[in-house]
């Protein structure tokens, strides 16, 4: 899979192992190096942001057409590549039996990330592009994945948290729950008393775009310590998709 969209960029899939290590090496700039992230596996030294999923994963790259550098990456996880791996990796935040007993065909999504030189452009909309492609070419049915807010205090993100529980919780048969052990409610704010343009202001823009797509969100948050971050599951159903999304992901809803 290659994809000339522009003179400026090229959308493709990680073939080698510097592939690879160019998205890891971009991850770690993103979620290690500015957000504070870490993990186990994260290699300091080398600079490279990773985990045992990682050789399971397809990982669509973005590159700046000048200069070949990798400025965007999504990794993307169908099931029968979640079963080699042991699972999917929003498993191990989440209670996906409800997508995973649907009889759908599942993609799941993460660790997207923008080299900050190109954010606030057309870089995103060239990535999305990429993934409708491969959305299409594997016939997928129901996208889903964590997305994150900076930092682990669920009381700071209140208004957000409720503004989704209140307007954008998923329907039952896509609503996946963060598990038990780590269940952080979202309903923190009543709708009396939700200031939407202060909790719209405070929401990650990758989450307001699914929201525009017409995503949903699970219940309940995750705080990841690991990754300094509170979790929110979004999950996004091509039959549900407004004709004029639907037509950008093509083959996806056939």
């Amino acid at each position: 899979m290659a994809q000339d969209l522009s003179t400026q960029f090229r959308v493709r899939l990680a073939q080698t192992a510097e592939d690879l290590a160019a998205a890891q090496r971009l991850r770690y700039d993103v979620f290690v190096a500015e957000l504070g992230g870490g993990g186990a596996l994260v290699d300091h030294d080398l600079r490279l942001e990773k985990d045992r999923f990682d050789p399971f994963y397809d990982h669509l790259l973005l590159e700046d057409g000048e200069t070949g550098a990798v400025v965007g990456v999504y990794r993307l996880m169908r099931a029968e590549q979640a079963a080699a791996a042991g699972g999917f990796y929003s498993a191990g935040e989440y209670d996906l039996s409800v997508l995973e007993n649907s009889g759908r065909r599942l993609l799941e999504l993460g660790r997207s990330c923008l080299h900050p030189a190109y954010r606030g452009g057309v870089a995103m909309h060239h990535l999305w592009a990429g993934l409708a492609e491969y959305v299409a070419r594997h016939k997928i049915e129901v996208l889903f994945g964590v997305a994150s807010f900076h930092g682990t205090d669920t009381a700071a993100l209140a208004q957000p948290l409720s503004l989704l529980h209140h307007r954008h919780l998923a329907p039952s048969d896509l609503r996946v729950r963060a598990l038990s052990k780590s269940f952080k409610s979202m309903d923190l704010i009543d709708k009396a008393h939700l200031d939407r343009k202060a909790a719209t202001m405070q929401m990650p823009s990758l989450i307001k775009a699914y929201l525009r797509l017409g995503g949903f969100i699970g219940e309940g948050a995750f705080v990841d310590h690991t990754f300094n971050t509170v979790d929110v599951c979004l999950t996004l159903d091509t039959a549900r998709l407004s004709s004029r999304h639907a037509r950008i992901y093509g083959g996806a809803t056939a």
